[in-house]
């Protein structure tokens, strides 16, 4: 199975849950015998834990992360010691117990966060990297919300969506206009 739940839906009351998530590695802290990573897909952020006295294969596998990468993990849910109040899943974490890496990644060239290093030009030469911050996605989903809101109020109001590729003005093959008829 490739996930049971998203990054973004667990909670305290999923504590002893064994579940399997996939996302994007936001970010990684080693400290000791433990390794944080912060696994992040488009609906929030999970904290995984790995611990070297438990399964020093699998933390020698977390370590060799980087940003970005592609993962899949499976593990128990367990309430967090110092909770984070910050982000919808802050008071819990995933004991790994089971890690693939479904695609390794080059650094990217800016961190994919809200406040991002990477300036205009560079965000916009790597654009599919930066659809993936939190503050575009949204912007995504409203325009998509908005979307869906149009067609609904034109189609109750007995309106055709019809799909042309040119009616009126030559256009590129890959574009098309959407034309609402009233039948």
């Amino acid at each position: 199975m490739y996930r049971t739940k998203t990054c973004g839906e667990l909670r305290l009351s999923d504590a002893g849950k064994v579940v399997t998530l996939a996302g994007w590695v936001q970010r990684i802290r080693k400290m000791g015998v433990l390794t944080f990573v912060d696994l992040r897909d488009r609906y929030g952020i999970t904290q995984l834990v790995f611990n070297e006295n438990e399964n020093k294969e699998l933390f020698d596998k977390a370590n060799s992360l980087g940003r970005e990468y592609v993962i899949q993990a499976t593990g128990k849910v367990n309430e967090r010691s110092s909770k984070n109040e910050k982000i919808d899943t802050g008071e819990i974490e995933i004991i790994v117990s089971e890690l693939n890496v479904l695609n390794e990644s080059l650094v990217p060239p800016f961190t994919i966060e809200e406040n991002t290093d990477g300036g205009d030009d560079l965000r916009m030469k790597y654009r599919y990297l930066d659809l993936r911050r939190a503050n575009v996605r949204r912007n995504l989903e409203l325009r998509h919300k908005m979307c869906i809101a149009i067609r609904q109020f034109l189609d109750s109001k007995g309106f055709l969506e019809i799909e042309t590729r040119c009616l009126w003005v030559p256009l590129p093959r890959e574009q098309e206009i959407l034309l609402f008829l009233r039948v």
